[in-house]
């Protein structure tokens, strides 16, 4: 019978997810997706290949709990950060920050390749979490246009757009001496893009 690790066999199945969702970060990071296997990340995670099967029958469910994972950690640093101001206008540029530094760490496939890789309800879960993502997006805009901050806009189209141009991995594969360089003017162009004024002071 395999080691428990900690207290309990809750403690055990949430601490060797863990050094799962660990070793597969660093493979996300220096490999990408496609060239990631289930006993690749067992054995960086010091985990068994039949315990490893045992959490995560195949690739696709690694990933799909990986993503569900990481979404929940970030929704909540997402929300916090915003707090921190009730300036629209700075929340804005907070959260095209956080999407960017975010977009740097991590390597996953990009939409259409993921939605290839994984089987619709699958993909349709992942999916799912960018909901409360774009949801602190469109409070932000809508705060801003209530204020009279940003010009009246739909944030039907908006926030899709805004999104969208976040999602460009081009934006940040640029060497590290230049992320944050990158990362600003993004955020100068997405606020001009909304109608922030940006010669005015905040």
């Amino acid at each position: 019978m395999p080691k428990i690790i900690g207290d309990s066999l809750p403690e055990h199945r949430a601490r060797v997810r863990a050094k799962v969702f660990d070793a597969l970060r660093n493979q996300l990071y220096e490999r990408g997706f496609d060239a990631i296997t289930l006993a690749g990340v067992a054995a960086e995670a010091g985990v068994g290949r039949t315990a490893m099967y045992n959490h995560f029958p195949d690739k696709e469910h690694l990933l799909v709990a990986f993503v569900e994972h990481e979404a929940a950690d970030y929704v909540e640093r997402l929300r916090a950060e915003l707090s921190a101001t009730t300036d629209p206008v700075q929340r804005l540029a907070t959260f095209v920050r956080l999407q960017l530094r975010t977009l740097a760490d991590y390597h996953l496939p990009p939409g259409s390749t993921l939605a290839s890789a994984l089987a619709p309800a699958s993909y349709r879960r992942v999916a799912a979490h960018a909901d409360p993502i774009t949801e602190q997006l469109r409070a932000a805009l809508l705060d801003g246009v209530r204020s009279g901050r940003l010009p009246r806009q739909d944030p039907d189209i908006v926030v899709p757009m805004i999104m969208a141009a976040l999602g460009a991995r081009q934006v940040v594969d640029v060497p590290p001496e230049q992320l944050e360089d990158a990362i600003a003017s993004a955020v100068s162009f997405v606020l001009r893009a909304v109608g922030v004024d940006q010669a005015a002071p905040d």
